[in-house]
């Protein structure tokens, strides 16, 4: 007669949550460290920590969010009176000119 075993227990299988997995990876990856001294410290084979760090780097290559956005307005030019003499002298008066000052400016170059 043929006798059988049925284990019942906990799952040996352990699931980490990602916080824990990146905690470890930082640990495994820091100067100094050594991925096998980690793995000892945290009772997780090597080839884990491994896959973890390929999964992390697959996740981070991948298509990052991309922010467009619309240039910028170029600013209107600034508003001015401007005066060309001849064909020779051309004048330019901002609008924020007094007017005292632009007559001055006017009568300086002979323009009556």
């Amino acid at each position: 007669m043929s006798h059988v075993t049925l284990l019942t227990g906990p799952e040996r299988r352990r699931r980490w949550r990602e916080e824990d997995q990146c905690r470890i990876l930082a640990a495994a990856f820091a100067p100094g460290a050594t991925v096998a001294a980690v793995a000892r410290q945290y009772d997780v084979a090597t080839s884990l920590i491994y896959k973890w760090r390929r999964t992390l780097r697959a996740r981070e290559t991948g298509f990052a969010e991309v922010v467009v956005v619309p240039d910028e307005v170029p600013a209107a030019p600034p508003a001015v009176i401007e005066l060309e003499i001849a064909g020779k002298v051309r004048l330019r008066i901002p609008l924020t000119t007094p007017p005292t000052l632009a007559a001055a400016m006017v009568k300086a170059l002979g323009v009556s």
